[in-house]
């Protein structure tokens, strides 16, 4: 994500935290956290997951339908639309990595 250029500040997470701690408290919601670009400061990834019966309920949320629609804080922040991968993964938090173990 990224924001409009009236927002890009460096102050994403203050743009988005009401919305965040909404989600974050959501029954369902696995996981949900932002991290900065490190190429540019100005681009936020987020990554996401809810159990698969959550999913549906998060976008029709009043948080969700709020931040989103036209002239809302999310909406009216960002230079763009999202970009976004979807996936079903098994899981419910992340694992190890298997590449490098430290002990």
């Amino acid at each position: 994500m990224r924001p409009g250029l009236e927002h890009d500040d460096g102050n994403g997470p203050e743009l988005t935290r009401e919305f965040t701690e909404a989600t974050r408290a959501e029954p369902g919601n696995k996981w949900f956290d932002w991290s900065r670009s490190l190429d540019d400061p100005n681009e936020y990834v987020l990554v996401e997951a809810f159990d698969d019966d959550a999913a549906e309920a998060h976008v029709k949320s009043d948080h969700f339908q709020a931040a989103t629609a036209a002239g809302g804080p999310m909406h009216s922040a960002l230079a763009a639309t999202p970009k976004i991968i979807s996936r079903q993964i098994d899981g419910d938090d992340w694992d190890a990595m298997g590449e490098l173990q430290i002990d």
